[in-house]
C-alpha cells in the first residue's frame, strides 16, 4: 500500500516534484544571466535544486517498491533497472550540485560549472522518464490489467 494501490502507484505522482523544481533551477540559472540583479535567482535556483532532492528521495522510495515487484529477468526488469540507476545518478547529480553552489555562495549570476551539470542532468533525467514511460505505457507496471481496463471501455 505504501507503493500505491493498484493501478493508482504513488510514483508517478511524485516524480513531478522533482522534475518541476529542476527544470525550474534551470530556467532560473539561466535567468540569472540576463537580469540586472540575478542573486535572487541564483538563490532560488539552489533551493529548487534542493527540493527536488528532497522530492527524488520520495519518489525513489515508492519507485523503488514498484521495481521490486517486476519479475527479474524481463524486459520489464532490465528497462525498471536502467530507469533507477539513471534517476540515481541524476539524483546524486543534483544533490552534489547543490553542495558545489552551497560552497560558492549566491553572488552574482550562477557559474557555469553547475549550471553546466544542472543541463546534463536533465538531459540524463530526460532519457530516464522515457524509460520510465515505457515501464507504464509498454510494459503496464503497476498499472491496471486489460480486463480491469476493458470495463473503461464498455458502455
Amino acid at each position: 500500500m505504501l507503493a500505491g494501490p493498484y493501478g493508482h502507484p504513488f510514483h508517478p505522482i511524485l516524480v513531478t516534484v522533482p522534475i518541476g523544481a529542476w527544470v525550474a533551477s534551470l530556467v532560473f540559472d539561466i535567468g540569472s544571466h540576463v537580469v540586472e540583479d540575478p542573486e535572487f535567482l541564483a538563490r532560488g535556483a539552489l533551493w529548487l535544486i534542493a527540493l527536488g532532492v528532497l522530492g527524488a528521495l520520495a519518489a525513489a522510495t515508492v519507485g523503488f517498491l514498484d521495481f521490486l515487484a517486476i519479475p527479474a529477468g524481463t524486459p520489464a526488469f532490465r528497462t525498471g533497472l536502467l530507469h533507477l540507476s539513471l534517476n540515481l545518478a541524476v539524483t546524486v547529480a543534483f544533490a552534489l550540485d547543490f553542495v558545489w553552489r552551497r560552497a560558492e555562495g549566491a553572488h552574482g549570476a550562477v557559474p557555469i560549472g553547475p549550471l553546466l551539470l544542472s543541463a546534463a542532468a536533465l538531459a540524463t533525467l530526460s532519457v530516464s522518464g522515457y524509460l520510465g514511460g515505457k515501464l507504464a505505457y509498454r510494459y503496464g507496471v503497476r498499472v491496471a490489467d486489460e480486463a480491469t481496463q476493458a470495463t473503461g471501455f464498455h458502455r
